[in-house]
């Protein structure tokens, strides 16, 4: 599936990509509670210098993604701003 040209933009030019990106989505093997608030601030701190971080919450709110931090949010942040 081919992404859309500005989609793909903000996409490029996210402070998450490359080694770091590991950080904004939960391992495959089972994590403590103490590992995912570590990793998940890790996470948060990227999103804050991020130039494109309220495309990437817009993009993560507009197709409901279920995980990981996008814009600077976890899953349960997302999740209650589109319940208000």
């Amino acid at each position: 599936m081919a992404i859309p040209n500005e989609q793909a933009d903000w996409q490029i030019r996210a402070a998450c990509r490359g080694p770091q990106a590991v950080v904004f989505f939960p391992p495959t093997r089972p994590e403590r509670r103490d590992e995912k608030n570590f990793r998940e601030q890790r996470a948060k701190l990227i999103c804050g210098d991020c130039v494109v971080r309220d495309d990437c919450l817009e993009y993560a709110l507009s197709i409901r993604e279920q995980h990981g931090i996008w814009g600077g949010l976890s899953e349960a942040e997302r999740r209650s701003m589109a319940t208000v």
